[in-house]
């Protein structure tokens, strides 16, 4: 399968890389730097516009499915949006017919109608990039008929690099939880998730969170 990654520098994209070259995969690499993508004979680094639609169709050309990890570092929060946007507009006109989107906890369920991002102990700090990820889910809920049919991703509350254990639980729009009531699951892991939806698709048009 040839895949093409958005943000595949990044700290959970270049993990979700690893885990598509492991599997036997090619991927296009679409980045803002191609030179910091690591050569390998089954990758092509793209430089390319995640919010520009004539250049992300350009990009993705060839690929059989879309992996986003877009994230930002700078640039106002509605980028998010707009790359719904720019992916919907684009993949039909590349012919490419599945995005498999990173997602973020903070619009995550914690009880019906509660979400992450509304509870007193979520962080301050994260507040404005959650409400852009829960945009950027409404963006995509708001097609009657999506152009491109959709998997939204959502992490737990915590992902970081870590060890690769293979094991992870899915849910729908509640967070994963554990028995003590952490959230977390490793980088690696989660990129394992990503790639069991990219390689056999579950969850048409539907958000789902992973964590253990």
């Amino acid at each position: 399968m040839k895949i093409a990654l958005i943000g595949a520098t990044g700290m959970i994209g270049s993990r979700i890389l690893s885990e598509a070259l492991a599997r036997g995969h090619e991927v296009i690499a679409i980045v803002r730097k191609p030179e910091a993508v690591p050569a390998h004979e089954r990758v092509r680094a793209i430089k390319g516009d995640a919010i520009d639609a004539p250049s992300l169709a350009a990009a993705v050309a060839g690929a059989d499915v879309v992996v986003s990890a877009y994230s930002p570092q700078s640039g106002p929060p509605d980028d998010l949006s707009r790359h719904v946007l720019a992916l919907m507009t684009a993949l039909p006109q590349a012919g490419i017919s599945r995005v498999i989107v990173v997602g973020g906890a903070g619009s995550s369920e914690v009880a019906p109608g509660v979400l992450l991002e509304d509870t007193p102990d979520f962080p301050p700090q994260f507040k404005v990039r959650a409400h852009a990820q829960k945009a950027m889910l409404d963006v995509f809920r708001s097609y009657a008929s999506p152009p491109v049919i959709w998997t939204f991703v959502c992490p737990p509350l915590m992902i970081a690099p870590g060890t690769r254990t293979g094991a992870y639980r899915i849910g729908g729009d509640r967070l994963v939880q554990a028995a003590d009531g952490t959230s977390s699951i490793s980088a690696e892991d989660y990129a394992i998730a990503i790639l069991d939806q990219t390689e056999s698709p579950q969850y048409p048009n539907a958000r789902i969170t992973v964590g253990y």
